[in-house]
């Protein structure tokens, strides 16, 4: 199923996150590549955690190719890569 972000809030938040990250994808940024973001992802995801959905922290900017990289796109839930953007961040699995 695939999520939609509407409203205002969402684009504010967006748009401050890819500033942010000087709009660069910041898993390239790690293996010291240079590309530039068009996704915001939710580190930890809305479906199990709507209360960060709006958090700075759980908010990070990539390319289209490092965020299919996040999920596994049959079943939606992280790939190992996206468990290790949640303990990078949040120091959990």
């Amino acid at each position: 199923m695939a999520r939609r972000y509407h409203g205002s809030k969402w684009d504010s938040k967006r748009e401050a996150i890819l500033k942010r990250d000087e709009y660069k994808c910041r898993h390239c940024k790690r293996y010291g590549k240079v590309k530039a973001a068009t996704m915001v992802h939710h580190v930890k995801p809305v479906d199990q955690r709507p209360d960060l959905y709006l958090e700075s922290r759980n908010l990070i900017s990539l390319c289209g190719t490092c965020h299919n990289m996040m999920h596994d796109r049959d079943s939606d839930a992280l790939t190992a890569t996206g468990l290790e953007w949640v303990q990078r961040i949040w120091g959990e699995e």
